[in-house]
């Protein structure tokens, strides 16, 4: 008995540490509570070992987070903080202990804007817990994994988990090796993200003939990436060259010619549709009534109203002439019109449902790149300009020799100043760097360096154009 006691005792008795951490009094208790019905509260300190509790995970990695140095304290510490950088490498528990590292936009711990793993395996179990805990970020803009032993169906479940991230625009999976290549459905038609970066992960030619279909086709084409790093691979000629076709123009096919025209078609259609909407019969427009006209309508529903009254009693004259005398006053609100209410309502639903199909048509146009405006006629076949809105990307220590620099060259030639690369880092692979085609490759860039951002005083600042 003095043992259950004991044991109640130390179970009724909590310290006030522990419910600042916790937040509840010993009086309240948690209900019980699946993986399924667990509420994300937007703090990743919270939610992340509670996630992996209700898991059942031994080994919960510990969650550290960086608060954003104050600009006060900047000027101070930099002296700290360079004397630190020595210390944070020799220290090897940062390194063998799994961490789950999370950078706060600011003081508030429901602002995280970066998380990332580094150097320990991200199972499914974790994944599950990730997929159910990163959507509730809010601020969240920059994800990383470097060597976290992702599979084909982990990066799977990460990149369903990436569309519900509202404001995530950055995502780096490096040191990562994946048997399926399923690297390229990060860039798929409805991803948002500006900056992918898949360095260190030996993706060959297959993963590079899919992401360069993913980066522009006759279907689709991707406006948001602007930065994409595939340094460090192994992809070959025949990859880098299904990546420099599609940054350059590439001719229609027979049948895309034909689909072209029917999309056409369809669109002088619709808009023939909406100029009619636009031009209503007069029939249907509310006008005015006449005074003939209110006396025709009102003499047809006096006699309407009559009747059924004649069967009951005889009407006077003077009451017929008080009815004719309100009548040609004030136009029957009840009797006088009923379908005039009844047409204007349908007007209004044609022109809704008009619009709606118009704001379809508008966006599957947009998304088409069979309907882009800038397709050029050139030797009596139709150009489709290729992907105009990458402005960065690094081919560093690949496989790539001098018969694939032509067609680099080529395509980019092709791309306007509006639009096309400002970067291109081609160094490292397996052409010397004094090769004739490489070298014209770094003046071309440097050239449209110059006129797109005004290089000339950019230099003189200590500034050069980012060619490589």
């Amino acid at each position: 008995m003095s043992r259950r006691k004991q044991v109640k005792d130390r179970t009724d008795k909590t310290s006030p540490e522990e419910e600042k951490t916790t937040g509840q009094t010993p009086s309240e208790t948690l209900p019980a509570q699946t993986f399924d019905e667990y509420q994300c509260t937007g703090n990743v300190e919270i939610d992340f070992p509670g996630l992996c509790a209700l898991l059942d995970l031994r080994c919960i990695p510990a969650v550290g987070t960086k608060q954003p140095a104050s600009s006060s304290s900047t000027a101070e510490t930099e002296g700290e903080d360079a004397m630190d950088i020595p210390s944070q490498i020799k220290d090897t528990s940062y390194w063998s202990k799994p961490r789950l590292q999370v950078e706060l936009e600011n003081d508030d711990p429901l602002c995280a804007k970066s998380v990332k793993v580094s150097g320990w395996k991200v199972d499914e179990q974790i994944a599950r817990v990730l997929q159910k805990m990163l959507p509730s970020l809010s601020h969240l803009q920059s994800l990383q994994f470097w060597q976290a032993g992702l599979t084909d169906p982990v990066v799977t479940s990460l990149v369903n988990t990436a569309s519900l991230c509202s404001s995530l625009r950055v995502v780096s999976l490096e040191g990562n090796t994946l048997p399926e290549h399923c690297f390229h459905c990060l860039l798929s038609e409805d991803s948002v993200l500006t900056h992918l970066s898949l360095r260190n992960n030996r993706m060959g030619d297959t993963s590079a003939r899919l992401i360069g279909s993913l980066l522009s086709t006759t279907r689709t084409s991707n406006k948001n990436l602007l930065s994409l790093n595939l340094a460090f691979n192994s992809i070959g000629d025949a990859g880098a060259a299904h990546i420099a076709q599609v940054l350059g123009d590439f001719a229609l096919t027979h049948d895309e010619v034909v689909e072209r025209r029917k999309m056409l078609l369809e669109r002088s259609q619709s808009t023939s549709l909406r100029v009619n909407s636009d031009q209503t019969p007069t029939d249907q427009l509310p006008l005015v009534p006449s005074s003939t006209s209110l006396k025709e309508d009102n003499k047809g529903t006096s006699k309407k109203k009559e009747a059924p009254k004649k069967e009951e009693k005889p009407a006077t004259s003077k009451e017929k002439s008080n009815k004719k005398s309100s009548d040609v006053k004030a136009p029957p609100s009840k009797g006088g019109k009923p379908g005039d209410r009844e047409k204007q309502p349908s007007a209004q639903e044609v022109q809704s449902s008009t619009a709606l199909n118009e704001q379809q048509v508008e966006s599957m146009e947009m998304g088409n790149p069979l309907l882009d405006e800038s397709l050029q006629h050139r030797d009596g076949q139709l150009f489709l300009p290729g992907n105009t809105t990458l402005a960065s990307l690094n081919l560093t220590g690949n496989r790539i020799t001098e018969r694939s620099l032509p067609l680099f060259l080529t395509s980019v030639g092709m791309q306007g100043e509006d639009g096309g690369l400002l970067r291109l880092c081609l160094q490292r692979n397996s052409f010397p760097p004094e090769c004739e085609t490489y070298v014209k490759i770094k003046e071309v860039m440097t050239l449209r360096y110059q006129r797109r951002n005004g290089c000339e005083e950019r230099e003189e600042e200590g500034q050069g154009p980012l060619v490589v």
